[in-house]
């Protein structure tokens, strides 16, 4: 479970910098890398990225 945890914790890192970037200089990392916001790539990043994010709704026990 702990390595879950660690692994939602760094997609959460990554989307949130990913959103700082957009928001600073409007380029998304994730599409610059994949070749797009529409690619297929791209899309499972954005899922697998969402749904730690989801996850982490579990570890809000944990940081009280």
């Amino acid at each position: 479970m702990k390595t879950l945890n660690i692994v939602a914790l760094i997609l959460i890192i990554i989307g949130g910098l990913n959103w700082l970037l957009v928001g600073l200089f409007k380029w998304d990392l994730v599409g610059g890398i994949t070749g797009g916001m529409d690619s297929v790539l791209a899309r499972i990043i954005y899922v697998v990225v969402g749904l730690a994010a989801i996850y982490s709704f579990t570890l809000i026990q944990k940081v009280k």
